[in-house]
């Protein structure tokens, strides 16, 4: 990690100098103010995000599913399994093209939305309204900076 400021460039970096942990403990921490929230829906954060994709687009590839929550097929399968099981969702091949995997809610799974909306954690994030796009579009553009540098070193 290089500094912008005006600290040495021998000087030892802090943990909690780094960019990197910021995220990291901050995901952690958004983890923790979640986890009461899906423990009433018996879900955990990673479940619940799929949810919501398919929320917002249902019936989609497994393939499109991933990039769309930046995770690999051998990690969005298992998550993928479990909420079939629970009843959620269901898989089932593309007819059009065998290769693909097609997921779609099933009306529990819709019917979690109605649970899932009095999630709100704009108390505990302690911003002001005007400022959580702004600090979403950022976290984004940092993201998307960060995936574009691991592409074009490939």
């Amino acid at each position: 990690m290089k500094r912008t400021d005006d600290a040495s460039p021998t000087a030892i970096l802090k943990l909690a100098d780094y960019l990197c942990f910021t995220v990291y403990s901050t995901n952690l921490a958004f983890g923790k103010a979640y986890k009461p929230i899906l423990d009433e829906l018996g879900l955990t954060y990673t479940q619940y995000i799929t949810i919501i994709a398919l929320w917002e687009e249902d019936n989609v590839t497994v393939g499109r599913l991933g990039e769309k929550l930046f995770l690999e097929s051998n990690t969005l399968t298992p998550i993928l399994k479990k909420l079939e099981a629970m009843g959620y969702l269901h898989r089932q091949r593309d007819p059009a093209d065998e290769r693909q995997v097609r997921v779609g809610l099933t009306k529990s799974g819709r019917r979690l939305r109605e649970k899932g909306l009095d999630m709100d954690l704009i108390e505990a994030c302690g911003l002001m309204p005007e400022e959580f796009p702004k600090v979403q579009k950022a976290i984004a553009t940092l993201r998307d900076n960060l995936i574009k540098s691991v592409q074009d070193r490939e």
